[in-house]
Order: C-alpha cells, then structure tokens, then sequence
C-alpha cells in the first residue's frame, strides 16, 4: 500500500480537527479574539520561528541527497531572511517591539512543542522530522483554506487579524505547502505498514502540541 500525508491525517481525525477548528482561529476568523490573546501568541510564534529555524538545519545535517539539503536551506534561509523580519514588522503594527521579542522567556507549550520537533529529528531520520513539522508548514495553509470557507470569518478592514489569514492563503504560502506534501507523498509511498504506524505517532503527537500552542494563546498561558 502507497500511503500519502492524507493518510496520516485520516489517522488523526479527532486531533486534526480540533487543531484546525479550534476556537483560536475561530475567533481570529471572526474577529473577536481577544487582543492580548492574539498578541501572546504572536510573541511565542516569533520564539517558536527561531526553533523552526534549527530545525531546518538539523534537516540539512540529515539531508541524504543534495536535493534534500538544498530545499533545508532554502527552508532556512526563508525562515532567517524573511519571515522573521515579516513577522518583526507584523508584531510591531501590535506594538510589541524587536527588542521586546528578544527578552522574551519561552512559554511551557512553546518549549513542548519546539524541543519536541527537535528531538524528533535528532532520534530519527529526515521524514521523523519533516513528518513532526507537517503540522505547522501544512496545518496553516488549510486553516487559511477552512476560515476562507466558513460563512462567519470576516475579511477586511473590520477583522483586525484579517492580515493574518492573508499571510497564509498567499499563493507563495500555499505553494510551500503543497511542495511540503509532495515531498512527504513521494517518501510515504515507499514506507511500510510498521514505519507508517511510527510516523502516525510522530504526526499525531505533533498535532497534540499545535492544538496546546492555540490553548497558550488563548489562555494567556506562560
């Protein structure tokens, strides 16, 4: 049997789904989330970047083919020479300063979720820790999707976090997600029933820790 990333998240309805609905992104998608909420999760997401972006460079260090390595440096490289400083410029129109961002102290689900993807990576091999990441470099873009079809989000000026939904239903964003499941489609096709069994865990345990990220958020919680 092939699988595919569709099937891992069929193995993980439940956890996907809470992930996806949960009241975080509700309530960003109609805009009555709490501000404080919102701006403590973006502080504990610029945390979180900066994990994400070693590990990409553990992805490099596990690449076993020059393709493998040069798309974590590419991942990287997004990561360091972009994102961030998006995402600087975003949490300053929140007023929290680049110098604010840097004394920060990392909250209990950012460290589970972050050391967790790391370890992850260090334990196993590259699909371990592509598989561990998927929810995030995937989940976002079908968040986008799924509150661009909800009848209650709200779009545009009177959604104070409408920008957000824009970050991640723009073709580039979505186009990173779809080459992400390509490449954990093309690589899950040759697993066997055991290894899908070890990657569902990672993947399942993963989701848990994105859905504890949103309760951070939401709770105010360090």
């Amino acid at each position: 049997m092939a699988y595919r990333f569709e099937d891992l998240k069929k193995q993980c309805p439940a956890e996907w789904r809470d992930y996806i609905e949960h009241s975080f992104v509700t309530q960003l998608g109609d805009g009555s989330l709490a501000p404080e909420a919102f701006q403590h999760y973006l502080k504990q997401d610029y945390l979180f970047l900066i994990q994400f972006a070693r590990a990409f460079a553990l992805a490099a260090y596990k690449s076993p083919t020059l393709a493998d390595l040069r798309q974590a440096k590419d991942g990287m490289q997004a990561i360091l020479d972009t994102e961030l400083g998006l995402h600087i410029d975003f949490c300053k129109d929140w007023g929290i300063s680049e110098e604010e961002l840097a004394d920060l102290p990392e909250a209990r689900a950012t460290l589970a979720y972050t050391r967790y993807v790391l370890d992850t990576g260090n334990r196993g091999d590259l699909l371990d820790l592509h598989v561990a990441l998927s929810p995030c470099m995937v989940g976002y873009g079908e968040i986008a999707n799924w509150l661009n079809q909800r009848p209650d989000t709200v779009r545009g000026k009177s959604n104070p976090y409408d920008p957000w939904i824009a970050m991640y239903e723009s073709d580039e964003f979505q186009d990173a997600m779809q080459a992400e499941i390509r490449w954990l489609d093309e690589r899950l096709a040759d697993v066997s029933p055991g290894r899908f069994e070890q990657l569902t865990r990672i993947f399942r345990d993963a989701t848990r820790l994105e859905i504890d990220f949103w309760e951070m958020g939401l709770n105010l919680s360090d």
